[in-house]
């Protein structure tokens, strides 16, 4: 089968931090492990340059607003650098080919959908979106602790409501597979008291930044419509190629869209309403993430709070980070610290898979075993259905448990005892270099290089102990 895996795509307001480093590392694990399956994936990331807040942010700072999205997108692209994340294609809205994208999918909306007329409510910019005064705490965001500004305008609507019953009944069906499944309780409720929304801003409140609404200058097309475009226009869509965006987003390709709990109501609602208009195959999945914290608060540019994840690669690096967010909680808040990444370094790296590659390959050596041949035994139990399940922290443990087992039976067996030339040590040596392969070749999701380099090492012609594959942090790190 085909795989169509998207992030969504962050504003540029700011530098990423550690919450946008989770879900890339989340994504890009699932999409290494459909293709370790043998899966034909594209995998689609990239940066929201238009919204309002990235106006804000320019302003407050003095500078241009091409030039602040440019800085912090280049970040973002680093960032995904930094974390060896292996997408096909990185958007940037600002691009002219999104632009036109966005235009020809609003010209495609059933005219009936559209309307304009006056509109008043609370806007809340570090959302980017017009917020009930149910949703507030105390009189502010309870996501970015700031109060919303009443704003009263004229706007264009899209009729939403008309498509609440046929987004409903998509995802009672199970066409749309909301994970974890706990959240589709919360959706539905949301569906059975939607309203329309608007779907543009008055271009004097971005300065003009922004995409045009088709037929009316005074208007820029709200940031949620054009960033739900992106997962068109980064196919091709409104480019040259007028059909090349059809190979992946076509029925019979399986659709997946990574996403954070907070913006939920936009891709099973907004989106799928779109798309029902505008006569678009309906996305296959949407996985929902929790948020990385800090004392139980979630981490946001806004707040400033957290650990800047360029930095904590460079002190730790890049595969420690992945491991730490991918054995937490896969769809839960969790907080995440340096303590957190230093204990799961030594104890899962440095002494799980590094510690038993060196063992065993030390062991391997002193017998003359010879390296691996043919394809990797199969992964241990359960973990390509923690995967199905999207439970990258449940194949991550499944993973340290099976390097568990095989140390105990290799201390049970204690090879160490018997002669060189043992033939009955040799066949035991022999299975659990395979099974050493199998744990490492389906690492790799989670650790690219290292489960990669495992694989290398048990490869060799004649197997021999080098140097550790996952050595323990430095003193000044740890």
């Amino acid at each position: 089968m085909d795989f169509f895996v998207t992030t969504s795509i962050p504003y540029v307001n700011s530098h990423p931090h550690l919450g946008h480093a989770l879900e890339f590392v989340q994504a890009d694990a699932l999409v290494r492990w459909l293709r370790l399956c043998g899966h034909r994936v594209r995998f689609q990331t990239g940066t929201d340059d238009n919204a309002g807040k990235n106006v804000a942010a320019a302003k407050a700072l003095g500078l241009p607003v091409r030039e602040l999205v440019d800085a912090n997108a280049a970040r973002f692209a680093g960032l995904c650098a930094g974390l060896d994340i292996a997408y096909d294609t990185f958007v940037r809205t600002s691009a002219p080919a999104h632009h036109r994208g966005v235009e020809r999918f609003w010209r495609a909306l059933r005219a009936g959908d559209l309307g304009q007329h006056a509109y008043a409510g609370l806007y809340c910019l570090g959302c980017e979106d017009f917020l009930q005064p149910a949703d507030l705490v105390q009189g502010v965001c309870p996501d970015h602790g700031t109060a919303p500004t009443p704003i009263a305008e004229q706007n264009w609507f899209f009729a939403l409501s008309r498509h609440g019953a046929d987004i409903a009944a998509l995802l009672e069906a199970g066409r749309i597979r909301v994970q974890p499944a706990k959240r589709l309780t919360e959706v539905l409720n949301f569906l059975a008291d939607l309203r329309d929304i608007s779907v543009s801003r008055d271009q004097r409140r971005s300065d003009g930044w922004g995409i045009p609404v088709p037929g009316d200058p005074e208007q820029i097309v709200y940031v949620w419509i054009d960033a739900l475009v992106n997962y068109l226009t980064g196919l091709g869509y409104g480019g040259p190629d007028d059909d090349g965006w059809r190979e992946w987003w076509r029925p019979e390709v399986h659709r997946i869209h990574v996403i954070g709990k907070n913006v939920w109501k936009f891709h099973l609602a907004y989106w799928p309403g779109l798309l029902l208009s505008a006569g678009f195959p309906q996305p296959d999945e949407v996985i929902i993430h929790g948020f990385v914290t800090v004392d139980g608060r979630k981490i946001s540019k806004t707040l400033g709070n957290g650990l800047d994840p360029s930095e904590t690669i460079a002190k730790f690096g890049a595969e420690a980070l992945r491991w730490a967010l991918l054995r937490e909680p896969a769809f839960d808040d969790f907080n995440l610290g340096e303590a957190v990444i230093v204990r799961r370094h030594h104890a899962d790296l440095s002494g799980g898979f590094g510690n038993l590659e060196r063992r065993l390959t030390t062991l391997c050596a002193r017998h003359g075993i010879a390296g691996c041949t043919g394809t990797p035994p199969p992964a241990p139990d359960g973990y390509h259905a923690a995967w199905e399940a999207r439970a990258h922290d449940r194949a991550a443990a499944i993973l340290i448990g099976a390097v568990a087992t095989l140390n105990q039976d290799i201390d049970r067996h204690q090879p160490w005892k018997a002669p060189v030339g043992d033939p009955g040590v040799a066949v035991s040596l022999r299975e659990w270099r395979d099974r050493l392969q199998g744990i490492a070749w389906w690492l790799q999701p989670f650790l690219p290089e290292t489960g990669a380099e495992i694989v290398r090492r048990l490869s060799a012609p004649v197997l021999s102990a080098g140097t550790p594959v996952i050595p323990r942090l430095p003193s000044q790190a740890a």
